[in-house]
């Protein structure tokens, strides 16, 4: 087993731990996302929190399934051995990635921080499923490599989440009020998945070339 092997799947395990922790902070920990609705001010009118549970049900359980799906598909393995499961996983993880998407289109006016939030969410949003169109065309054209670094840059969104809450969470905890914490959070989350999806495709280039 090779080094490259075994940190893949250390690193599916980290996910696989990530995706219960999330599944279980939502749907059994605080179903009612208490902590969360009292960080809230200035709701819209339009506002009704049984609805806004169910989306943000349904917003979980599809970012967890394109987290899940996304990480499978990143097997060099499976990937040239089980092409037709690949490609297929594949369409699991653009679809699952564009209900993320609409779930969160519906979810971001109410976003805590405002309009200053709700904004790059909502761009997000819109380049996100580009970005896997983006992937699935090279792919198409046999393009293999600028398919990968797409699909990179697309799935490290998966984890806009978790760097969010990670940056408030340390804001937060140093005194900074919860709005402010959370809307650098969101400004922050965004930095880091590009930063790190671009360090992980030269990282992948150099490899190639010295290889």
């Amino acid at each position: 087993m090779n080094k490259s092997s075994i940190v893949y799947k250390l690193l599916l395990v980290g996910i696989g731990f990530y995706i219960l922790y999330t599944l279980a902070d939502n749907y059994i920990l605080d179903n009612q996302a208490s902590f969360f609705l009292e960080q809230k001010v200035d709701l819209r009118n339009s506002f009704r929190m049984p609805v806004w549970l169910d989306v943000m049900y349904v917003h979980v359980f599809v970012a967890c399934l394109a987290t899940l799906s996304g990480a499978v598909n990143f097997s060099r393995g499976l990937a040239w051995q089980k092409r037709k499961f690949h490609r297929i996983n594949g369409y699991v993880y653009a679809v699952s990635v564009l209900l993320v998407s609409l779930t969160s289109g519906y979810l971001a006016p109410y976003a805590t921080g405002g309009k200053l939030v709700s904004v790059p969410f909502n761009l997000v949003n819109l380049f996100w499923p580009i970005m896997i169109i983006i992937a699935i065309v090279h792919a198409r054209k046999g393009r293999l490599d600028k398919h990968q670094n797409w699909m990179i840059r697309s799935y490290l969104f998966c984890f806009t989440n978790m760097f969010i809450h990670l940056i408030s969470f340390v804001l937060f905890k140093a005194g900074m009020d919860y709005t402010q914490s959370y809307t650098i959070g969101v400004y922050g989350s965004i930095v880091v998945n590009v930063t790190i999806a671009e360090i992980i495709i030269r990282y992948l280039r150099s490899n190639s070339l010295t290889s």
